[in-house]
């Protein structure tokens, strides 16, 4: 029989730590735990709420694939595939002028 990795005592002892908001490193390192293997167990127990994901920086507006398509209706874009975003960006106003 597999014994089990967490003890009863430790599963009230992570929840209630963790219930009361103690952070999940300061709570593996009090049961000897991974932060991994502790997380997965307060998912396991259904207390755990995963923390909101961070905003993306990306910026809004065409993509290097769009530009390059816009451009391609002026020139052979052949070989541009490399250039950034910006001196795709710069080309179009030169052309468009």
């Amino acid at each position: 029989m597999k014994t089990p990795n967490y003890t009863q005592a430790q599963v009230a002892q992570i929840t209630d730590a963790y219930q009361q908001g103690q952070d999940i490193e300061q709570i593996a390192d009090a049961v000897g735990k991974s932060v991994r293997s502790v997380r997965s167990k307060l998912v396991r127990e259904g207390v755990y709420v995963a923390k909101p994901k961070t905003t993306s920086k990306k910026v809004l507006g065409p993509t290097k694939k769009e530009l390059l398509r816009e451009l391609d209706g002026h020139m052979d874009t052949k070989g541009l595939e490399g250039a950034t975003k910006e001196a795709i960006e710069r080309l179009i106003g030169i052309i468009a002028n």
